[in-house]
């Protein structure tokens, strides 16, 4: 099983190119189940979440042709309606094949779904709106069954927000006969990625961006090209990569409106922070100042983000307090930051994080994708050898991590 070896203390220099984003490249994928016809991507992220998704469409006959991070996928041969438990444990994404698949073809039967084990992600919303729309459904043996003639139109409210759940019930609403309201939808960037990808593939749309989508259905989609959006949670990783081991990074490929919440909040712990049109430039000296947040839905601070800054807060002089609101079990790094020299108390959804002058380097074990992030930044700050153990969930979302990282005067290598 690989590991991180991280020698700490090194200030970081260069550049760092943005890959695309993981959370908006999964339901794209997803979306070629839609048409027969062709859909050309460009920056789809070279990951093990990716590869995984792509391994689930080909087996139920989507052709897919992969140079780099540009993907042909065609949808012709679609013949499998069925995402197996194999596929699906690994993967809670693997979900957004059951919209697409029921809305194009009619049935589906998808496993429950896995993935990072940082609390529960029911999927009872998507199935509430799918049946809204006619659909019958039934859980039997750990698997969805899915069946509907045809998809009507409906007004759905989701008893919460849901990224995957809005997706899903968006890319089945293109297909439905009559018009369906999607109230109380996901604003994330990802999904008004997918959103403007299914545009271009000639669904109908309106309130993209906004709480309320209005889809009216069409008879077929088409095929289209599109970019995959810059990947908003990779660039904050390496944003709080600088502001916690110090230096002056630019960050090429992305956009500073993306996570407006995690800029306004590394500004204030003491990080000048510029931005054009693809870039953002990081530079940070000294000692971080201690920043409290509290992690909500997008437009606010997102909570794929609460432990990478949380690493920043252990080296802060002060104290701060991290809320998290998302999910209940999303603290397991902070025993892992802790090894490291951090002052960490939990106190139900809040972590109380006492700045601590220095972090040292001592063996970790990543629990889940953003936890080992976490680890990386604080292993980046602190004296010694940091070794990661458990990087698997690291290869979900972040592409060659060690590869940017060294690029920019890190010293850190992957050890097989």
């Amino acid at each position: 099983m690989d590991k991180l070896l991280i020698r700490g203390g090194k200030r970081l220099s260069g550049e760092i190119a943005i890959s695309g984003a993981k959370n908006a490249a999964l339901p794209i994928l997803c979306a070629g189940l839609l048409t027969a016809d062709t859909l050309q991507l460009s920056n789809v992220p070279l990951l093990q979440d990716v590869a995984t998704m792509q391994k689930l469409l080909q087996q139920m006959g989507l052709a897919i042709e992969q140079q780099d991070g540009a993907v042909a996928l065609c949808g012709r041969d679609v013949n499998k309606l069925e995402a197996p438990y194999e596929m699906v444990k690994t993967m809670r994404a693997s979900i957004l094949v059951l919209g697409p698949l029921l809305a194009r073809f009619g049935e589906a039967r998808v496993s429950l779904p896995g993935g990072c084990a940082i609390g529960s992600r029911p999927v009872d919303q998507h199935i509430k709106g799918l049946q809204a729309m006619g659909a019958e459904i039934r859980i039997e043996a750990g698997y969805i069954h899915a069946r509907a003639m045809k998809l009507k139109g409906a007004r759905i409210v989701t008893d919460m927000i849901t990224v995957t759940g809005t997706e899903n019930l968006l890319m089945a609403a293109t297909l439905a006969d009559g018009e369906t309201v999607l109230d109380n939808a996901a604003r994330e960037p990802e999904v008004t990625d997918l959103a403007n990808l299914l545009v271009a593939m000639g669904a109908q749309i309106d309130g993209i961006g906004s709480d309320r989508l209005t889809v009216v259905g069409v008879p077929a989609l088409h095929g289209a090209s599109h970019s995959v959006i810059a990947d908003r949670i990779e660039t904050g990783t390496f944003m709080c990569a600088v502001a916690a081991a110090g230096g002056d990074v630019v960050l090429r490929h992305t956009r500073a409106h993306l996570l407006e919440a995690v800029v306004e909040k590394l500004r204030e712990a003491g990080a000048i922070i510029t931005a054009g049109d693809d870039w953002l430039r990081v530079q940070m000296s000294g000692r971080p100042k201690p920043v409290s947040f509290r992690t909500t839905e997008y437009p606010g601070f997102p909570t794929d983000m609460q432990a990478q800054v949380m690493a920043l807060d252990c080296l802060a002089d002060g104290t701060s307090r991290v809320t998290e609101t998302i999910f209940e079990n999303r603290y397991m790094h902070v025993q892992e930051l802790n090894r490291l020299g951090a002052a960490i108390e939990i106190d139900g959804h809040t972590a109380i994080v006492h700045g601590v002058q220095k972090l040292v380097g001592a063996p970790v074990m990543a629990t889940d994708l953003r936890a080992s992030a976490s680890l990386v930044i604080a292993g980046l700050a602190a004296e010694g050898e940091t070794l990661v153990d458990r990087i698997y969930h690291l290869d979900r979302g972040y592409d060659r991590i060690e590869a940017k990282l060294s690029a920019v005067g890190a010293d850190i290598e992957r050890i097989r």
